[in-house]
């Protein structure tokens, strides 16, 4: 009897406790189904991190990796460039592929297409066999050549006598634009931008990428626009060169642009003192020095770029102008105005009559 009790209490028991796991079964599915989720959403995150390109910012990064950066503070740093999105996927992926200790110091550039795979591994590699160089708008041949011999890519008067008269397949670049081999060879060609070159890249492979670059910035509409103007290439080139050196706002360069082209149509000088700065710029830099100031003898200097003594526009252009520039030169704005000025604080003002003109002087630079 005792026996049949205590089997019946076992059994009693064993079917509470079954009854206790049936309750509690759903709670523990639905406690791993929570960590589940939560793992695949995790490594659904560090994927996304880690193999898509992360696009904070747009057009390429560059960087310097300094020696002594881990690979921590080298994805702390990468985050802040705006080169990676995460820090964290940066730090585990070179982690898990043992490359945390190889990550190595130099001068880097990163497209925004680029992702982490991508960039530990240029990283690992080390300093890439290009370089960047850039030049900025309004810069001339001369400047150029100077920037040339200070990174080291050629001496200055190499670099100057290579853009006078540059090599033939230059030549055959330049001539579909227009360029005048009797006037200032390359000058105005060179279009300023950020550029990626090899290290032992020669001045022929460099100019001829500026040139080539400044081809396809020059688009069909512009082209047209030149051509239904009965102008040249070169002419727009020159006045963007003269516009890139007098003002920098492009609501004022389009304006400028329309005071210099009714200038030339009613038979004015242009009377553009960059062009004077031109002048004494090449000569002080023959004689190694500058001389900023423009005085009214200058102004008398006997140069068919000295558009105070010659009418027209100067003999060829005065610096490499930038795209608002040559824009500008095609498309000026017309205004009642026949006079600007620059004051010194960037601003530009215009005059209708001389009257006004030198009364502007008197106000702002006297």
């Amino acid at each position: 009897m005792a026996l049949v009790v205590y089997f019946k209490t076992s059994r009693e028991y064993l079917q509470e406790v079954l009854n206790s796991f049936r309750e509690k079964k759903p709670r523990l599915t639905f406690a791993v189904y929570g960590i589940v989720c939560t793992v695949m959403l995790t490594a659904l995150v560090l994927s996304y991190a880690i193999f898509l390109p992360h696009h904070g910012s747009r057009g390429t990064k560059h960087v310097v990796i300094v020696p002594g950066m881990g690979s921590r503070m080298i994805g702390a740093f990468l985050k802040q460039e705006g080169v990676i999105g995460s820090k964290w996927a940066f730090v585990i992926y070179v982690s898990l592929r043992g490359d945390a200790s190889d990550l190595k110091p130099g001068a880097y550039e990163f497209p925004d297409t680029a992702a982490i795979p991508a960039i530990a591994r240029d990283l690992v590699a080390g300093e890439s066999r290009e370089r960047i160089i850039t030049i900025p708008e309004g810069w001339s041949n001369a400047d150029i050549a100077e920037y040339f011999e200070l990174q080291g890519i050629a001496g200055r008067d190499e670099a100057m006598s290579f853009m006078k008269a540059p090599s033939d397949d230059i030549v055959s670049l330049l001539e579909p634009l227009g360029a005048s081999r009797k006037s200032s060879g390359t000058e105005g060609y060179l279009f300023p931008d950020t550029y990626r070159i090899f290290r032992d890249a020669g001045l022929a492979d460099i100019t001829g990428k500026m040139v080539r670059n400044f081809d396809a910035k020059v688009t069909q509409e512009v082209r047209d626009a030149i051509a239904g103007q009965q102008k040249s290439i070169f002419e727009i080139v020159i006045m963007a060169s003269l516009i890139e050196k007098e003002v920098s706002s492009e609501e004022d360069r389009a304006l400028v642009s329309g005071i210099l082209w009714k200038r030339i149509s009613l038979g004015m000088p242009l009377q553009v003192d960059a062009t004077i700065a031109y002048i004494k710029n090449q000569e002080s830099r023959i004689k190694n020095q500058r001389d900023g100031k423009i005085s009214l003898e200058d102004t008398k200097i006997d140069s068919p770029y000295n558009t105070y003594r010659y009418r027209g526009l100067p003999r060829g252009p005065i610096a490499n102008p930038g795209l608002s520039a040559i824009r500008a030169a095609v498309f000026p704005r017309s205004s009642p105005y026949l006079y600007y000025l620059s004051t010194p604080d960037g601003r530009t003002i215009f005059s209708r009559t001389l009257e006004e003109h030198n009364a502007a002087k008197e106000k702002y630079l006297r």
